[in-house]
């Protein structure tokens, strides 16, 4: 049975310490200005008597939805859904378009400023194959995100979804269920700040697009390298010309002078 990697989280542990935005940048070179996970804040509500209620603290990151808006967004392949369960970005295939940014729900991707190519969670693999968890989970201090495959019974998140069963809830795109893989035990806020994915031509239309212009610049090309030998061709017939006269020769046209 293939894996099925989910990310868990008991936000009401979040104490908003940021140390997970931290530890995957560096874990990660995640540059300046841009991060692959966050920290959402609900607002504490006024109570009538002038308090404050209690707020709320939501990580949160690429979802890794089992039917990513992103993937059909993109016209390379680069995006596409792996056999772990997670939604992975091949950097020799991604030219930096930028439309699985805007299909994304929830903000999750952006565009590397140094790379200049797409980027977002991808569970850290590096880590994983040394036996550790995400740089996210293994700084938590309070254990609020958990990860693990779904598809083991035996793991920390099977048993947290069994414990949970009815009370785990997901941020959900209105009018677009994704279904992410991110799963929220008993509540979770701020929410419905996902927004509907923009859809970006389809990689149909944007190839039927793209054939014909490739094949106009091929034969605008083409036509160049004509006109370019057709020039060469009548200077060289004019050189000629001036040089077929009286003293024509390896030796013409150079100035004596030993006279």
């Amino acid at each position: 049975m293939n894996q099925k990697l989910v990310m868990v989280i008991d936000s009401a542990k979040c104490i908003d310490c940021k140390g997970c935005v931290a530890a995957c940048k560096q874990a990660n070179g995640v540059g300046r200005g841009v991060w692959r996970n966050w920290i959402k804040e609900a607002v504490p509500p006024v109570l009538a008597d002038g308090r404050l209620g209690r707020g709320h603290f939501q990580p949160g990151a690429c979802m890794h939805c089992d039917e990513p808006s992103c993937v059909g967004a993109c016209p390379t392949g680069a995006t596409y859904k792996s056999v772990d369960g997670s939604v992975v970005i091949d950097p020799k295939l991604c030219i930096g378009c930028g439309n699985c940014i805007k299909a994304c729900p929830y903000g999750a991707r952006f565009r590397d400023p140094v790379k200049r190519i797409a980027d977002k969670c991808n569970y850290c693999p590096e880590r994983r194959a040394a036996g550790l968890p995400p740089a996210c989970v293994d700084t938590c201090p309070t254990k609020a995100r958990v990860f693990g495959d779904m598809n083991d019974p035996d793991s920390e998140v099977s048993g947290l979804l069994r414990a949970n069963q009815g009370k785990v809830v997901r941020i959900v795109a209105k009018g677009h269920d994704t279904k992410p893989n991110m799963y929220y035990i008993a509540s979770t806020a701020p929410d419905g700040w996902a927004v509907k994915p923009v859809d970006p031509l389809s990689f149909d239309a944007l190839s039927g697009l793209i054939g014909p212009a490739v094949k106009a610049a091929v034969g605008l090309s083409g036509l160049g390298v004509l006109a370019m030998l057709g020039r060469q061709l009548l200077v060289s017939a004019r050189g000629e010309g001036k040089d077929a006269g009286p003293g024509a020769g390896p030796g013409a046209g150079k100035e004596d002078r030993h006279g």
